[in-house]
């Protein structure tokens, strides 16, 4: 069994629970520092294996890495994402409007803002705060991993996708006030011309295009490492509030799924706009998009 990598999987999976780490070890019977070690991939016995997944509420194959992973939190599926990028050198995302390991330090400082503004709104302030806390170093984590690591990453960005979020700003739905809001919209504006800087000036390791027409059915990642390839179905944009509760995220290594998404992604590519056209399309998008008021 590769330790490290149920070890892994054992944190995603406990963010997933929003159990705290000293439930889950009372419950087993075991210190806090014993669970923090099995997450750092000490050896561990099926038989903890099984209890686990019983108090986790998922199957034993979940912590094998056997079968299909699901996230209904979005904390939890960060971490996962996270895991897996840390063993990908190449990495195939079709939909979304950004790539979030290289996007801009203005989405961050705009998500951050908005989170922070809708956290002191809540009933529970600690805990939203906590979440916020917790998200942002997730993608911040994502990010010096990625700027570390430097795979190659070929992102075919959705216009659909775009179109809403240079209308509505990023992390939208939240209620937030019109400053925010409009730090939202500006940041999404900045973010566009980013992309479109990318798209003609290609970047080593990096290469953007842009589907016109109606969303793809679901953006996905398939992405490659030395042992092992994944594909990760996602739920949740970087920009999905810490608190969300509608959505499943999920991630598998089964070969068919990697074929079959492999062939679309490969499929999508070839259709999609590149290059120079693809960054006309995309400042025409920004031209008929509503103004944010600086």
């Amino acid at each position: 069994m590769r330790f490290a990598e149920i070890g892994q999987q054992l944190r995603a999976y406990r963010l997933e629970s929003g159990l705290r780490a000293e439930e889950i070890a009372a419950r087993l019977g075991v210190s806090r520092a014993a669970l923090y070690r099995y997450e750092k991939g000490e050896v561990i016995k099926l038989d903890t294996i099984r209890r686990l997944a019983e108090l986790l509420k998922i199957s034993p194959l979940s912590l094998l890495g056997i079968g299909v992973e699901y996230f209904a939190r979005p904390a939890a599926f960060q971490e996962r994402l996270r895991q897996v990028e840390e063993q990908s050198d190449q990495v195939l995302q079709v939909g979304g409007a950004l790539c979030y390991p290289v996007s801009t330090d203005a989405f961050d400082g705009a998500i951050a803002e908005a989170w922070t503004e809708a956290a002191d709104a809540s009933p529970d302030r600690l805990l939203a705060r906590t979440q916020v806390e917790q998200m942002l170093g997730l993608l911040t984590a994502r990010k010096r991993l990625h700027q570390s690591r430097k795979p190659n990453v070929i992102a075919i960005l959705s216009e659909a996708g775009l179109r809403r979020m240079l209308s509505d700003g990023v992390a939208p739905g939240l209620t937030v006030s019109d400053r925010a809001r409009t730090r939202c919209r500006l940041a999404a504006r900045a973010e566009a011309e980013s992309i479109a800087e990318q798209m003609e000036s290609v970047p080593i390791g990096l290469q953007i295009g842009l589907i016109s027409g109606p969303d793809p059915s679901g953006p996905f990642m398939v992405m490659r490492g030395r042992e092992r390839a994944h594909v990760v179905g996602s739920a949740f944009p970087a920009d999905t509030h810490p608190g969300a509760t509608t959505g499943v995220a999920f991630i598998t290594s089964a070969d068919e799924a990697i074929g079959t998404h492999q062939r679309v992604a490969e499929n999508t590519w070839r259709d999609a706009l590149k290059g120079a056209e693809a960054a006309v399309r995309l400042r025409a998008l920004m031209a008929e998009a509503p103004a944010a008021a600086a």
